[in-house]
């Protein structure tokens, strides 16, 4: 299984084992990491699961589409590179490892 680590504001990592094809966001809440809301249940319809992937990471998981872009716009926490919204970052074998920070503030 892969590892997901997420990094909160605080600095404090949580490392947790995913499952191929789920999402980052799923991930998260399935584990209790704390920052993942998820609100939308990752219909890429609100932004309560905005990380910043560490850079790293970025060519690995890819760039944002259109619709996630405009989420991202509207996302609490300031945008940077690397920002995107979990449930849309789908686990591959290729992402074993994967670190992503989480913002101090989700909505």
């Amino acid at each position: 299984m892969p590892k997901v680590i997420y990094v909160g504001s605080d600095g404090q990592g949580h490392a947790v084992d995913a499952v191929i094809g789920e999402s980052v966001m799923a991930a998260a809440v399935k584990n209790g990491v704390p920052g993942i809301v998820g609100e939308c249940g990752g219909n890429a319809s609100c932004a309560t699961c905005h990380v910043w992937v560490r850079a790293e990471f970025v060519p690995l998981v890819g760039e944002p589409n259109d619709m996630e872009e405009d989420l991202l716009d509207l996302a609490v926490s300031e945008r940077r590179d690397g920002s995107r919204l979990s449930c849309q970052v789908p686990v591959t074998a290729e992402l074993d490892g994967l670190t992503v920070d989480v913002p101090p503030e989700q909505p």
